[in-house]
């Protein structure tokens, strides 16, 4: 499933697009994705101006003129694509060819600019849905959300504060997406290896006993910055369906340094450990017992 630097990747892809743009025809070519659309779907979004385009967690956030938000997400193989429509006489192509059947093309954007944004899921696990924005903190999907993890008040006091008196392993409190929102398997697993702590580790050792941050905590904000940044400059990770808007991959899994290394040595300097993976809470986990404790 596309983890943040993936959306924030389709997000940057799609903002020159539609953000300032009207919508000015929407193709549902199905009642439902994962969920059923809702039966004004099209009437809601058709001729709306897209005032700014945003994005929570692992959600796409499109603010309408109108006052409402149209909430999106990827699910596992959900990918935009932008192109021109000849017929507005709009010069250029703005994708490389992808191998996609178009008959998972479910929901198609016609901006009055002549773009195209077409909506590809060949699983339908993703989703659409039209909120007012006055009720967005109340929606289901985003009402029990954590901070941003690239936000400014996700800093080590506030990652300690959510994992204080926590029993569970590390690795599964910074996948609760109540502690941070939008971090996945891959970029745990790199962000705990770069702050050398054990996926092992109760989640109780961030904070010392009064509730402040111990400096495993400030490593582990400052490694998750790191490795959120890199990938998203990367455009993603792409390992099965991800792909930025353009049609290109994203080449983040290039940079693993852990991630789906298993029996590769460490590239920590002087480790000299080998790195294993192991299944937790479902997942695989990779990491250096030598050097990450």
């Amino acid at each position: 499933m596309p983890e943040l630097p993936e959306v924030e990747t389709v997000r940057r892809g799609l903002q020159p697009v539609m953000e300032g743009q009207r919508i000015a025809r929407v193709e549902a070519r199905r009642g439902d994705l994962r969920f059923p659309l809702q039966k004004d779907f099209v009437a809601r979004i058709e001729g709306q101006i897209v005032r700014g385009l945003g994005r929570r967690a692992k959600y796409l956030l499109a603010d309408l003129g109108s006052g409402d938000v149209l909430l999106m997400h990827l699910g596992m193989s959900g990918s935009f694509r932008v192109e021109s429509d000849p017929a507005a006489g709009m010069p250029g192509v703005f994708h490389h060819p992808r191998g996609e059947s178009r008959t998972h093309d479910h929901v198609v954007f016609h901006m009055a600019s002549g773009a195209v944004v077409s909506f590809n899921d060949p699983r339908r696990f993703g989703s659409m849905k039209v909120v007012p924005r006055a009720e967005l903190a109340d929606e289901p999907q985003l009402r029990h959300l954590g901070p941003e993890p690239l936000g400014n008040a996700f800093d080590a006091q506030c990652l300690a504060s959510a994992c204080a008196g926590k029993a569970t392993s590390l690795k599964a409190a910074l996948l609760d997406q109540r502690v941070v929102a939008g971090l996945g398997n891959i970029y745990v697993c790199e962000a705990l290896y770069r702050a050398h702590l054990s996926p092992k580790r109760r989640a109780s050792t961030l904070a010392d006993r009064k509730g402040g941050p111990t400096p495993h905590a400030g490593r582990l904000v400052e490694a998750i910055h790191g490795v959120l940044a890199e990938a998203i400059e990367a455009g993603g990770s792409s390992l099965r369906d991800h792909r930025q808007t353009s049609g290109e991959l994203g080449y983040f899994q290039h940079r693993f340094r852990v991630y789906d290394r298993e029996g590769e040595k460490c590239r920590t300097s002087g480790c000299g450990g080998i790195v294993k993976r192991f299944t937790q809470n479902g997942r695989s986990t990779f990491w250096c017992p030598s050097c990450q404790k």
